[in-house]
């Protein structure tokens, strides 16, 4: 399969995730370099993060408000522009009509060149939430483009130019970062502080354990990298015919 790489640096651009850190991890140092480029970044989270946690009396209000904070310091050290959440249940997401306006709603508010989600198509997903959020991401798409789709909204319909899908199950494209931008990618995920011990394996030896993750990421970037001979980079499956 022949892999295209770096999409030209876009005006606008959107990204969505099903959960508080899920567009970090997939595509944290793109953003970076699009947003020190001068791109105008916006994250769209779907979810309220309130099943993010592995202790079964964690307050779930005080979790959602702390995961609400990680996210925007994390939007912060991407370089982001713009943070939002639609605040759905975590765990229960799904792509029904009253979600696709309210994305669709948000595409067309911010009108992105390119649009960045989860890739629907992974074989053998495990979490319902990330299949979904692709679905879902796409099903807006399509919606934001037509303008017989949720005509009442108060923006004019927008189609972007590309849609590039993280957790890709087939690479097609590559869009190559520098340290700086792994760095902002590795920063942005450390803002996820409630996260650390689940997700990220760092919990009764934190400074060795976040050493030995910040390695792993590095590791990642740097093998996505080999497929086009840079330092580093990040993959996605990648949509032109919007």
């Amino acid at each position: 399969m022949s892999v295209r790489i770096d999409l030209p640096v876009p005006a606008r651009a959107l990204a969505i995730g099903a959960h508080p850190d899920d567009i970090e991890f997939g595509c944290g140092a793109t953003l970076a370099k699009w947003a020190r480029a001068g791109c105008h970044v916006h994250l769209l989270v779907l979810t309220d993060g309130s099943k993010g946690s592995w202790n079964a009396d964690e307050d779930l209000a005080t979790l959602v408000a702390t995961r609400g904070r990680e996210l925007r310091d994390a939007a912060a050290a991407l370089g982001a522009s713009g943070v939002s959440s639609l605040d759905l249940i975590d765990g229960e997401l799904t792509s029904d009509r009253d979600d696709q306006a309210r994305v669709c709603l948000s595409i067309r508010e911010t009108r992105p060149d390119v649009v960045l989600g989860h890739d629907p198509w992974k074989r053998y997903r495990l979490h319902p939430d990330h299949r979904h959020a692709g679905e879902l991401t796409l099903d807006a798409i399509v919606a934001a483009r037509d303008p017989h789709f949720f005509p009442e909204q108060p923006f004019a319909p927008h189609r972007p130019s590309h849609v590039l899908l993280f957790e890709a199950d087939r690479v097609d494209h590559v869009e190559r970062v520098d340290e700086e931008h792994v760095d902002a990618k590795i920063a942005a995920l450390l803002c996820h502080r409630s996260q650390w011990r689940s997700t990220m394996g760092i919990d009764d030896r934190p400074e060795e354990q976040q050493a030995t993750w910040e390695r792993g990421e590095r590791a990642v970037a740097a093998a996505d990298g080999l497929r086009v001979g840079a330092r580093y980079a990040e993959v996605f499956a990648r949509l032109d015919d919007i």
